[in-house]
């Protein structure tokens, strides 16, 4: 049996060492257009690759997925983050647990899991080719496929894994609609927000606020969660959750958008009103700038002062109720014009992909046509950060190279 495997990244390889390893007399092949495999599993997770996430129970792990939850409960019942932990450190990688559930190895650095797919590749025998390009997939009438590469040779395959990731100039989405496939419009997915009006917010860069609430005006998008504040604008996990969630929406809005912050953490109106009051009585004598009513960092908080532009000298007892309920409103309601977006540092993930509904996820094979199996991101399937993409990759390529025949 000979096996192509058209995509050189983390679900192209993973589906390659489980075919050879479930069919040792396969001949498998991976193509990869560019002059690197595995660009991506080095640059992820600021070159330290986020190979899984520690979140319990499964259930709880599958709610991480804006899409393709449903269907990766199929996968995830042959090869789940378990597995995934078993299977590397099986192979020498011990992985480590941060505190905010993230799983890398203990090394810090990517290059350890990309030299321990590589070793498995040339172990197992199989082919790894850079700068093999395919423009083109033809089944056969008498069964298999052949495939046509950029430099115009064919070659004849029994099946064919296509882990082509998610990029929108991907060749494979024009080759997979010839076939038949649906191609959902692939869109980013895992972004920033950029705020280039608010010069005196980019002042605050590298300041993160650990619990803040997000949402997009005039929707019901809305995240929480720690934020931080960049040279362009906002980004943190809260910013991220909800640009992956609201990743087509926001697509349809061109990035132009109106956001609204809650720095007090999903406190409301009342009971910040209340704080308001208690510190305006216990610390009347204080200056404003000196006596914060919630626990948010000092240069926030006189960033926040200045917005409304509210002296920091004047003190407590003295602050007018208009000013208190404009100090109120601004923690709660702290507006932002968002015009555009920035990839979240070198990781670039999109939603979209091969229709879900025309993949069956107990084998990862194409609905449409037989022996055509997807991996990875190629599909409409995408994860919050965390590990979550990485670990869709994993799952969804053991089961393709597993059953591939």
């Amino acid at each position: 049996m000979k096996v192509a495997v058209i995509g050189g990244g983390a679900a192209g390889y993973f589906a390659a060492i489980s075919c050879k390893t479930h069919h040792p007399e396969a001949h498998v092949s991976i193509f990869e257009k560019s002059s690197k495999t595995l660009a991506k599993v080095k640059v992820s997770g600021g070159g330290r690759c986020n190979v899984t996430n520690v979140c319990e129970p499964q259930s709880d792990f599958l709610r991480h997925y804006p899409r393709g939850q449903k269907q990766l409960k199929k996968t995830f019942n042959y090869f789940n983050k378990k597995n995934t932990l078993e299977w590397f450190e099986s192979r020498g990688v011990k992985i480590k647990a941060e505190a905010d559930g993230r799983m890398f190895p203990v090394t810090d650095d990517s290059q350890t899991i990309i030299d321990c797919l590589r070793n498995e590749v040339e172990r197992l025998g199989i082919s790894a080719l850079n700068k093999k390009g395919i423009i083109g997939l033809n089944p056969q009438a008498t069964g298999g496929f052949k495939i046509k590469y950029d430099t115009e040779e064919t070659d004849y395959f029994d099946c064919i894994i296509v882990a082509t990731g998610g990029s929108p100039k991907s060749a494979s989405y024009d080759w997979l609609r010839s076939l038949g496939h649906t191609i959902i419009a692939p869109v980013p997915s895992l972004f920033t927000f950029n705020i280039p009006e608010e010069r005196k917010l980019k002042s605050l860069m590298g300041l993160a606020v650990p619990n803040a609430v997000v949402k997009i005006q005039g929707t019901k998008m809305v995240q929480n969660g720690p934020v931080l504040v960049t040279h362009w604008g906002l980004s943190g996990p809260a910013v991220l959750k909800l640009s992956a969630w609201g990743a087509r929406q926001l697509f349809d809005m061109n990035y132009n958008f109106k956001s609204q912050v809650n720095w007090t953490g999903g406190m409301n109106e009342e009971d910040l009103r209340q704080q308001v009051t208690k510190i305006s009585e216990t610390e009347s004598k204080k200056k404003i700038s000196n006596a914060k009513p919630i626990n948010i960092p000092n240069r926030l908080w006189e960033y926040i002062l200045d917005r409304i532009d509210l002296d920091g000298n004047t003190i407590w007892v003295e602050l007018k109720k208009k000013d208190k309920n404009r100090l109120i409103n601004i923690l709660l309601n702290d507006e932002y014009a968002v015009v555009g977006k920035t990839t979240f540092k070198e990781e670039f993930v999109t939603c979209g992909g091969v229709d879900l509904s025309e993949v069956d996820f107990n084998t990862m094979q194409s609905k449409k046509l037989s022996g055509l199996f997807f991996a990875g991101e190629v599909l409409d399937i995408d994860g919050i950060t965390g590990g979550f993409n990485f670990q869709a990759a994993w799952s969804t390529g053991f089961v393709a190279g597993k059953l591939a025949q």
